[in-house]
């Protein structure tokens, strides 16, 4: 039987950037304690934990000195060594395991498992050459989506190879191993996140609707503008997910949809940039979520509580002119409080472009309600 830990225990966050700065939070208002593993004490997770210690997370030294603290342990990133978590895992339980980071670290491993568990991906197979992406391309046709196996955010480590030729330009020799995918035509992107706790309790939040630019989350949206059966055909994909591997905490299954049929094109062990809305548009945050499936709560409700959400990024090329104009959404006059704003800023030192700053967030009656508030928020911030 594994343990209930209630409010009073001590929670370890691996990783100080955002999303455990966003846990720190719901656990400290929770009535739990965060100790928080990062590179420096005024990482974002770091200004608001109960305790930090700095150092790296590959040290064993250092990750002993962290995990001997903690009742249990969770994670904010899944770019973390597996040796790390092991090492974690012999002082307190550990979410997820070092099983399920190998999966997600490893995009070969990672479509493997969620095909054999018959669950609809993009169709794939493993590449180390020009040659190789042609042979590929022979059965899916071009454009060809070529990737590192490890590693990547953000669109980083990708490469879009439209013809023969161009599939010799991908820069083979700054990684190991790669993989091809076939370019999907997709009408929508869309992601689900499912929470699993230690008792084997899971529960989903509602569809997102997300949309990007230069492949960086710009704008999500909830509810999804999808009909029932593709919402019940994502939560039933998203638990058997949860299930099949096993896990521990909160996941994010990402789908291209195309026309009726969904398919994964990947998965995140933990909380995600298109679940922010949940802070104010659900019963229960997914960082609360997070919260409660590592320490054996039951799971909170994720039921929407106004017509429409809206979320859209703050990226640091809002700051190249100077800070943004916060007085133009959050002064005396002029302000978009009434409209449902609110605003989080993560803490981060250095405003570079492409960097996620911050997030602004609306709730409203209905989703263009909460688009148009939003995106008018975020316009009335740009300095010039």
């Amino acid at each position: 039987m594994k343990k209930t830990l209630m409010p009073g225990a001590t929670l370890g966050m691996v990783g100080g950037g955002q999303l455990g700065r966003m846990f720190a939070i719901a656990a400290a208002q929770m009535g739990y304690r965060v100790v928080v593993l990062c590179d420096s004490d005024n990482a974002p997770a770091a200004q608001v934990a109960t305790q930090v210690v700095v150092g790296a997370i590959d040290d064993p030294d250092v990750v002993k000195r962290f995990a001997r603290q903690c009742d249990v342990i969770t994670l904010e990133f899944e770019n973390i060594p597996t040796d790390t978590i092991a090492g974690c895992a012999e002082f307190a339980p550990t979410y997820p395991s070092a099983d399920v980071l190998r999966v997600a670290q490893d995009r070969w491993l990672e479509k493997s498992s969620l095909r054999d568990l018959g669950l609809p991906v993009t169709p794939f197979d493993q590449v180390g050459d020009a040659d190789s992406v042609r042979r590929f391309a022979e059965h899916h046709g071009y454009p060809v989506i070529v990737k590192t196996a490890r590693s990547g955010y953000d669109g980083k480590g990708q490469y879009r190879v439209e013809s023969s030729q161009q599939a010799d330009d991908v820069p083979w020799d700054t990684a190991d191993q790669w993989i091809a995918e076939r370019c999907i035509r997709f009408d929508k992107e869309v992601s689900i996140l499912v929470a699993r706790n230690v008792h084997g309790q899971t529960s989903t939040f509602p569809l997102f609707e997300n949309d990007h630019v230069n492949h960086i989350l710009d704008q999500t949206t909830c509810p999804a503008s999808v009909g029932p059966a593709i919402e019940s055909s994502a939560r039933e994909i998203a638990m058997a997910v949860a299930d099949g591997l096993d896990l521990i905490g909160l996941i994010c299954i990402e789908f291209f949809l195309m026309g009726d049929s969904l398919m994964i094109n990947e998965i995140a062990p933990r909380p995600h940039n298109s679940g922010h809305l949940s802070i104010e548009a659900c019963g229960v945050s997914q960082f609360e979520q997070q919260v409660r499936a590592v320490c054996g709560l039951s799971l909170g409700n994720t039921g929407l509580v106004s017509g429409g959400a809206a979320m859209v990024n703050l990226l640091g090329d809002l700051w190249q002119d100077g800070d943004p104009a916060w007085d133009r959404v959050f002064g005396l006059e002029d302000s978009l409080a009434a409209l449902g704003i609110r605003l989080h800023l993560y803490g981060k030192a250095g405003a570079k472009v492409g960097r996620k700053m911050g997030h602004l967030t609306a709730v409203a009656d209905d989703v263009v309600a909460a688009v148009n508030a939003v995106r008018e928020a975020r316009e009335r911030l740009r300095s010039s």
